[in-house]
């Protein structure tokens, strides 16, 4: 998705043989392919071309200089077959200057180049029905190349690979690839396919030249090269290699073997599940540092994020969970996303909502069902809730007019309310059944392209459930339900229990769905199944039952929507034997204190400091230290925060001590480190760093110990030299580079912060998006947002040109870290100004914005009540 802005003069444009300005000379034809052009793909040149092009490869060359700074010379040669002639020039997809294209030969002949609209044309008289043959000498376009000094990396989701090489840049277009790597001979690297030959073709030069790939789309096509080190592994897929650039030898022996065994188990599963092999000819990854995603499906060349995999002893159960997620997420992409490919990226979401169900499922037999239960509840209810929630949210399903927007359709609604919404369809049909219609769905489908009618047609074959209409509010509507209940009683009995479901804003509609309710006794509980497919039910199995003490309505779970929270289970919340009812208790409360609704904030924050002595499940314990932070610093008044302060302090280091597992300890640390602002906090903080010295029974690393010396700066702590000590402990090149990025969000200084700030503006300064994202997080930290709300109307303009140059979660992530934690009517009057002074913005943008700033307009509201 990066922008290009043709700042050359017209004569350079002349004498390239490229016009970016004007309309091509053909006749215009009409809106679905031909002459007539606009940026990007459209959904109708897309079909256009799809019905008329079939058997592409791609022979591609890439000759790679050691210098960064040096161009990438490269060649293209494209055969494909035409089922006809096109009615008007073809149009190849390439978003560069054009002057970076050199030479074009169409089935053997020179052909002028012209470009337009991000399209290279291919005159109609040029090509024939049946094999056509294309040859294109260019140098490479560089903004998904990922270009570093001694390593780059290849990243085309969803449409870049028109950003580096001329192709038809569309999922449906799916085709071969014979890549050739030209390389200094110091450099090692990975791609699709399997290396098929060697050569040395000058000193110090180095020439890859790889098979034939498997069928791809030209978003999962990939190479990464550089100065890596190289492991491999006997797997059942058969020899796989692994390059990184980690150096904490502590890291690598703790990791590497772990990594290995974690793919080699998500492999055994997705088969089995499946019962379809392992459908490519290679398996290989690389570690990345800072690369923009947790992790991406290249099949052959799976890239991670280097930090995602090396864990040090210390890790915590949430990082190994999160590194057992990604492996196994992007290892289920190499059926759903890979093998089977959607048509358009309206349905992106289904390859994710695979991965991330499979990978979910895959880890339920090693943990068994509560815990399962629990981890997938805490995986992804919150991040469902926090966009679903918003006046901005979106459905599942999303339309798509054009490719240059598809990066906008990621967020946690496909990969976290989907899921939910996947394991209802499954618990609908049975778990047999589902199985059955997927495994139908990708022999169907392999090799090829797919959308969800295709699969909700074959579901539909194996249940006898109407999922055409179930689908149309999960999927192809946005929102959540509100969920109520009537309780009569009589003499002590229940004698009816009904349970209503409203939506939480827009039209009138039912979510179908079945879930759980509990009702607690002094000694004993019972847990109901409601099948809520109505606006109201009644709850039969009720009747006759004793009044309970209190109801906990989704007790398994694995209900969706505001439940509501019976404030009488209070008192008893850390006495609930099951670590999954009180995951779902802290949950429900939460989400009825943004809502007004139960409980107030400060409430609950003392609430949840109870638990952080008493919560023995370490999930849990994430869960309430992350709502517990989320609400001391947005959601209180500062004289509630300054009246709790050394309390929650106290409590934090005091539950901390106490602990006796590592991971809970490490748990507790960070939320201390992360609301400490009492003097005496910071001067505990600054003892551990300086002398290296964890607590005892807690392990730190150098990451630990460079993100407390970020919170020392944070707070301009008294000690100036912490920057440049902390430096000279860094030894890791990358990590280095990281840290002198960050610096100057942290500086004591305005003026420093605000030419950090400034320095965001150009695209350049941008590149490394992970690292962007943590400084705004420092720079728009609540200790310096006096400050830095002046940010705030600039951060907004740039959004548009963000999303345009940036990878598809970096909109979403400037947004977030730019806007959590504001709370006052000031910012909240920042963004509705913009919103009214740009009427007709970009819908998705809007939607994404309004997403993003929701918790602000929330704590606007709490804060401006006095009460409930």
């Amino acid at each position: 998705m990066a922008s290009l802005r043709y700042f050359l003069p017209f004569l350079f444009l002349l004498l390239s043989g490229c016009n970016a300005f004007k309309k091509s000379s053909p006749d215009i034809i009409d809106h679905t392919g031909g002459a007539v052009t606009e940026p990007g793909v459209s959904a109708p040149l897309a079909r256009y071309r799809k019905a008329m092009i079939t058997k592409i490869r791609y022979d591609l060359h890439f000759d790679i200089p050691a210098n960064r700074d040096s161009q990438i010379l490269a060649s293209a040669y494209l055969s494909f077959q035409l089922r006809h002639r096109p009615k008007g020039d073809l149009q190849l997809d390439f978003k560069e200057v054009p002057a970076k294209l050199k030479t074009l030969t169409v089935n053997g002949k020179p052909v002028p180049l012209r470009c337009q609209d991000e399209h290279l044309l291919i005159p109609e008289n040029q090509l024939v029905k049946g094999d056509n043959r294309i040859e294109i000498n260019f140098i490479a376009g560089e903004s998904a190349l990922n270009r570093n000094p001694d390593y780059l990396y290849t990243l085309f989701v969803p449409d870049r690979a028109r950003t580096v090489f001329p192709c038809f840049d569309q999922p449906d277009l799916k085709a071969v690839y014979a890549l050739t790597l030209t390389l200094p001979e110091a450099w090692d690297a990975i791609a699709n396919a399997r290396l098929k030959a060697t050569t040395y073709p000058a000193s110090g030069r180095k020439q890859l030249q790889y098979a034939v790939s498997d069928t791809l789309s030209t978003y999962l096509f990939a190479f990464a090269a550089g100065k890596f080190r190289k492991d491999s592994l006997q797997l059942s897929t058969g020899n796989a290699d692994f390059l990184f650039r980690e150096t904490d030898t502590a890291k690598i022996r703790q990791s590497v073997r772990t990594i290995f065994n974690l793919h080699k188990d998500a492999l055994k599963f997705m088969e089995e599940w499946t019962g379809i092999p392992y459908p490519f000819q290679k398996f290989g990854f690389v570690a990345i540092p800072d690369f923009q995603f947790g992790g991406m499906e290249h099949p052959g060349a799976i890239q991670y994020k280097s930090s995602a995999l090396f864990l040090d002893a210390g890790a915590t159960m949430d990082q190994q969970n999160a590194r057992t997620n990604v492996i196994a997420h992007e290892t289920a992409h190499m059926w759903f996303g890979d093998l089977v490919t959607m048509n358009w990226f309206t349905d992106v979401w289904m390859k994710e909502v695979f991965a991330n169900f499979m990978a979910d499922k895959s880890t339920e037999a090693q943990t068994g069902r509560e815990m399962f239960d629990l981890k997938f509840l805490t995986d992804h209810f919150p991040a469902a809730y926090s966009i679903d929630r918003t006046s901005g949210s979106n459905p599942i399903r999303q339309e798509l007019a054009n490719l240059q927007d598809a990066g906008t359709l990621y967020g946690n609604i496909i990969y976290h309310k989907a899921p939910i919404m996947m394991r209802q369809l499954e618990r609908l049909m049975g778990k047999e059944a589902f199985q059955r219609g997927v495994r139908e769905y990708l022999r169907r489908f392999a090799n090829s392209n797919a959308s969800w009618p295709d699969l909700i047609r074959i579901l539909d074959q194996h249940s006898p459930a109407d999922l055409e209409q179930w689908n149309k509010v999960w999927v192809n509507e946005p929102g959540r339900p509100v969920i109520g209940y009537q309780l009569d009683t009589v003499s002590g009995k229940i004698s009816k229990l009904l349970v209503t479901q409203s939506p939480e804003y827009g039209q009138k509609r039912i979510w179908p769905q079945l879930f759980e309710l509990r009702l607690f006794y002094k000694d004993r509980s019972k847990e109901l199944t409601i099948n809520l497919d109505q606006p109201q039910v009644e709850v039969t199995e009720a009747s006759g039952l004793e009044v309970p003490l209190f109801i906990q309505f989704n007790s398994s779970g694995q209900g969706y929507g505001l439940f509501p929270a019976d404030a009488r289970i209070l008192p008893a919340l850390y006495s609930l034997k099951s670590p999954l009812n009180r995951a779902s208790a802290y949950i429900g409360l939460y989400e009825n204190m943004l809502n007004g609704r139960t409980i107030r904030p400060a409430e609950l924050l003392d609430r949840f400091t109870e638990g952080l002595s008493r919560e023995p499940e370490e999930l849990n314990l994430k869960l309430l230290t992350g709502y517990l932070i989320n609400i001391y610093w947005q959601f209180i008044t500062e004289p509630e925060r300054n009246q709790r302060m050394h309390t929650l302090e106290q409590k934090l280091w005091d539950a901390m001590l106490h602990q006796s597992k590592p991971n809970h300890k490490k748990l507790l640390f960070r939320a201390y480190q992360d609301i400490c602002i009492s003097a005496g906090a910071q001067k505990k903080l600054y003892a551990i760093w300086s002398s290296q010295r964890a607590p005892e029974g807690m392990r730190l690393t150098e990451d630990d110990y460079t993100s407390i010396a970020f919170s020392l700066m944070l707070r301009s702590y008294k000690d100036s030299g912490i920057a440049a000590k902390q430096r000279d402990r860094i030894s890791n090149p990358d990590r280095l580079k990281r840290f002198d990025f960050i610096l100057p969000a942290l500086s004591a200084g305005v003026e420093q912060r605000d030419a950090f700030f400034a320095s965001l503006a150009q695209k350049a300064n941008r590149e490394k998006e992970a690292n962007v994202v943590t400084a705004l997080y420092y720079l728009h930290h609540p200790l310096r947002q006096v400050s830095s709300i002046r940010y705030l109307s600039k951060s907004l303009q740039m959004l548009s040109e963000i999303q345009t140059t940036g990878d598809i979660f970096f909109p979403q992530n400037w947004l977030q870290t730019t806007l959590s934690f504001y709370h006052s009517p000031e910012a909240a009057s920042i963004v509705n100004d913009f919103l009214k002074q740009h009427p007709d913005y970009n819908p998705k943008l809007r939607a994404k914005l309004l997403q993003a700033a929701d918790p602000l307009f929330r704590a606007c509201n709490l804060l401006s009540q006095t009460g409930l």
